[in-house]
């Protein structure tokens, strides 16, 4: 059986267990909003108005943004209690993914809540008060029975919504289905995306139809269907959250890893050595670069690989460039003093942003550097990663060289590289540890100016780990061990359009020269 297809299979335990957990408290704290508040508006329209105004509005912004805003939300407020009451909490991952989820939820519930309570026949609430039934009464004994069947098809649809929604979570640090879908994206790994996608339907159906037996039930007053639905609902999500019940105890870390396909591999990498100490070591994976440090900042990843040019630029703040060993003495010592993250030392290569085209068009064009190319910007496409345009090197390198290109269009890593094979943009922003830089033939242009700073791939450590003895022993072999060569195979091996690796099995062709590690 194809590896790809193996590593799926391996991952859906994890991935489906954090999924359901992910669902179920977000569909049970939108109902457990909405019906409350479906009630209230179902008698005024002070209430009703607002209410559903409001809830139609968040369904309007799309959901990963929404999942993304309340993670800095979250951190500025964990940050401010641990300063006031010495205490904070998790600003990454399922807070962020479960407060964003349960208001997508709330819609179908509220809307349908209302319908189905407002639509109760008038005569009926007539004949309960004349019997002498109190407001709470009527409501528990009449409108709720009656209005049950409208409101549990809300419930179907919000079902499916959020499901599906979930898979958006893993940008902001959750573990889900959606791990496969965009790790499969940036690597180009098909089988991964399917799986994904399939897994996610398979559950959202099955919900939807375990929920329908019990709308069914109720319509038809058939107690059977509503027992089978909620039984199968029942068994389906204890059987499906028992990875987490069983989970073996002792030490656990988090590696992060950001949106591309070398943080994929080194994170595994990171992992394996931390797994053969006998400690449990997850991924936290597809962070954007500003997230995952302040993430590790605040100790809810407990270390990632990042690139000096980026901690200099992004993280310090700084434009100048002193060198590359200056570099790593001044981040290592600002880092420490100003959020206490230890940078434990450089892997051994580079992984640079470059500007690079295809050998055909550079030569064409008589560009071999960032100053041939800046006079002929104005009539060239530029694509770029989905990070670099707002990032400060393309300040630097506007400034320095006076870029201003006719088009420019931002991808996710993979297809940046496609759009320049097809000609849809004549130059990108490409990685130097990349192996399709060789593989393509791409010409990198040349920076006189340096204007780019130096790049070197350093493993950081979150402050409260800064002097984990486990995770040092785990990642000393690491250190100066692993060659621009070496990466640039392994993240080939999973980028090549053909005969690809999964991740896992890239992250032990770059362990097996180490002798580390525990593969998985």
């Amino acid at each position: 059986m194809d590896d790809r297809i193996l590593a799926a299979w391996r991952l859906l335990p994890g991935y489906l267990s954090q999924h359901v957990l992910l669902s179920l408290c977000a569909l049970g704290i939108g109902f457990a909003i909405s019906l409350p508040l479906a009630v209230a508006a179902s008698r005024s329209a002070t209430v009703r108005w607002p209410s559903l105004f409001v809830a139609s509005l968040i369904q309007t912004i799309p959901s990963l943004a929404l999942l993304a805003l309340f993670y800095p939300l979250l951190l500025a407020l964990s940050t401010l209690t641990r300063s006031w009451f010495g205490w904070g909490f998790a600003a990454l991952g399922f807070l962020p993914s479960v407060m964003a989820l349960t208001l997508y939820s709330m819609l179908p519930i509220l809307r349908n809540g209302v319908a189905g309570l407002r639509g109760v026949d008038p005569a009926v609430m007539e004949a309960a008060r004349g019997i002498g039934l109190t407001g709470s009464q009527q409501l528990l004994w009449v409108q709720l029975p009656l209005s049950a069947p409208v409101i549990m098809a809300g419930v179907r649809t919000a079902a499916v919504w959020t499901i599906g929604a979930a898979t958006l979570a893993t940008p902001v640090g959750q573990t889900c289905l959606g791990n496969y879908i965009f790790q499969g994206l940036q690597t180009e790994n098909w089988v991964f995306v399917l799986f994904g996608c399939a897994a996610a339907a398979v559950l959202a159906l099955a919900a939807d139809q375990l929920l329908g037996l019990i709308e069914a039930g109720l319509t038809h007053r058939r107690r059977s269907l509503i027992l089978i639905g909620s039984a199968g609902l029942l068994i389906g999500s204890v059987v499906a959250l028992l990875p987490i019940f069983t989970a073996s105890a002792g030490p656990s870390y988090k590696i992060g890893a950001k949106n591309f396909a070398e943080q994929y591999i080194l994170a595994r990498v990171m992992a394996d050595q931390v797994s053969a100490t006998g400690a449990k070591a997850t991924e936290s994976e597809d962070l954007g670069s500003a997230t995952a440090y302040r993430a590790l900042a605040a100790g809810e990843i407990d270390a990632y690989v990042d690139y000096t040019g980026t901690l200099w630029t992004n993280v310090l703040g700084r434009h100048d460039n002193p060198g590359r060993e200056a570099m790593l003495a001044d981040v290592k010592t600002a880092l420490m003093r100003r959020d206490g993250v230890r940078l434990f030392g450089p892997l051994g290569y580079e992984n640079a942003y470059v500007l690079a085209m295809r050998p055909d068009r550079a030569r064409a064009l008589g560009i071999r550097s960032l100053a041939d190319l800046a006079a002929k910007a104005p009539s060239l496409r530029f694509g770029a990663d989905l990070e670099f345009l707002s990032r400060p090197e393309w300040t630097a390198l506007r400034k320095a060289y006076g870029l201003g290109f006719g088009a420019m269009t931002s991808y996710q890593p993979t297809f940046m590289y496609r759009s320049l094979e097809d000609g849809s943009v004549d130059v990108i922003s490409a990685f130097s540890s990349d192996g399709r830089i060789a593989a393509d033939h791409l010409v990198v242009l040349a920076d006189p100016k340096q204007a780019l700073p130096p790049y070197d791939a350093v493993i950081l450590l979150a402050p409260g780990r800064a002097e984990d003895a486990r995770l040092a022993k785990a990642f000393r072999p690491l250190l100066g061990a692993i060659s621009v060569e070496a990466m640039r195979q392994a993240n080939y091996s999973v980028d090549r359009p053909s005969d690809k690796l999964s991740i896992a099995a890239a992250a032990r062709q770059l362990e097996r020269p180490l002798g580390t590690g525990a593969p998985r």
